[in-house]
């Protein structure tokens, strides 16, 4: 088969790596994709955006399969053209990214069919947000842009002035742009989050392995929201008992409700779960796979991911096996300094050839020019480590991020502790 993985980051190099082990495949494309998957995979120079452009590619390398990695083009409609065009595609139509694009869409779905979430409300307004915010009078108060936000769309407001100043950057000064034109305000949920990526057919849903994610900048969970500065699997908490309770009271829901709405989802379904002490609630869904929690999960995968991602388009997820690893991954980002505000790129990668055989680099933001890799992004690399149990884990991938360095290079020290 010739394969097609749209996207450039982390999650895309993990997703290539696991498609790249698969007997059935014999070349695989990722536009852009970036310096570390230039090593397993033609890079081809189409932006994600580009539609025409990369049906026009698809459909002249005989392309079999397509997966679509990031958020903006399955919300903007890419499954939908390459459908269209006649092409295969793996993941959800605009209709069902929706779950992702639009947390009022998501929020009103949960609501319908009573599966568990925060309580919310929704504002077209700075000054009806702000009068809520101050007539609630409850902190810390959750502050989400509606539409995609590269991951950094939710503030939560420990006083006035942290809300005030939210509400201000996302509607006033438009600093998510039109994803900022309505927000939702939600209580404050407690207790520790889980995330569950799953296969979805539009009728049968597999669950993936569990992970938990850490998305603040600096040690301690201190700092501005990021993309994920790391990530480990499986979740400390994550066992038979929720496993069960998630089955019933959110997953199988999930796709029901969607399924009533007139949607055949037909994808991954990342549900960003809490356990409360009121049961496990739904703290945000995606409509992809999750980054970094791919880096962590498919390293764990033994069942042939082209199967599946064939079996997902076809309708026939319940006739495949999915079958996991009994071990453990920990995903340290090493980010440019200043991430995720100002920073500077361009810095070379040491060290890259100084790794031990249970260690993977995920590249996120490189490029290789020259044969050496330059820092291109934010999220530089992650540094995935697969062992026994977690505890080793994460004293190998610590190993590891002592050896790969760059200036300015960032990372927290507790990835997987919590």
């Amino acid at each position: 088969m010739n394969i097609l993985v749209i996207g450039g980051g982390g999650r895309e190099h993990a997703i290539v790596k696991k498609i790249s082990e698969s007997k059935r495949v014999s070349k695989i494309y990722c536009a852009p994709g970036n310096g570390g998957i230039s090593d397993i995979a033609e890079c081809v120079p189409i932006k994600v955006m580009e539609f025409e452009k990369l049906i026009e590619f698809a459909k002249e390398k005989n392309i079999d399969l397509t997966v679509v990695g990031p958020d903006d083009p399955l919300v903007y409609g890419i499954s939908d053209a390459f459908k269209a065009a006649g092409l295969k595609v793996f993941g959800p139509t605009k209709d069902g990214a929706q779950i992702e694009g639009s947390k009022v869409f998501s929020k009103e779905l949960m609501k319908k069919y009573n599966i568990p979430t925060a309580k919310y409300e929704v504002f077209e307004s700075y000054d009806e947000a702000l009068t809520y915010i101050e007539s609630e009078n409850s902190y810390p108060a959750v502050i989400k842009a509606e539409g995609l936000a590269l991951g950094k769309g939710v503030i939560i407001a420990k006083d006035l002035e942290e809300a005030k100043s939210a509400l201000k950057e996302i509607m006033i000064d438009k600093v998510f742009g039109d994803s900022g034109n309505r927000v939702v305000i939600e209580e404050f949920l407690t207790g520790p989050e889980i995330s569950v990526l799953s296969f979805c057919d539009g009728e049968t849903i597999v669950p993936m392995v569990s992970a938990q994610d850490h998305k603040r900048a600096y040690d301690n969970d201190e700092g501005p929201n990021t993309g994920g500065m790391g990530t480990f699997s499986p979740s400390r908490i994550y066992n038979k008992e929720l496993q069960e309770e998630c089955m019933n009271n959110i997953f199988l829901p999930t796709v029901n409700a969607l399924r009533s709405e007139g949607i055949i989802y037909k994808g991954v379904i990342f549900f960003g779960l809490m356990s409360t002490k009121n049961g496990v609630k739904v703290i945000e869904y995606n409509a992809r796979f999750g980054d970094p929690e791919t880096q962590v999960v498919l390293p764990r995968l033994k069942t042939d991911i082209v199967d599946i991602f064939e079996a997902v388009c076809d309708g026939t997820l319940k006739n495949i096996n999915v079958e996991w690893e009994d071990n453990a991954c920990v995903c340290v980002v090493e980010a440019s300094g200043g991430y995720p505000k100002k920073y500077q790129t361009g810095y070379e990668i040491e060290g890259l050839d100084n790794i031990s055989d249970n260690i993977f680099v995920y590249h996120a933001g490189t490029k290789k020019e020259d044969g050496k890799y330059l820092t291109a992004g934010g999220r530089v690399l992650g540094i995935t480590a697969k062992s026994r149990d977690l505890d080793t884990a994460i004293s190998d991938a610590y190993k590891a991020v002592k050896n790969i360095y760059f200036t300015d290079v960032h990372f927290r020290k507790d990835i997987g502790v919590k």
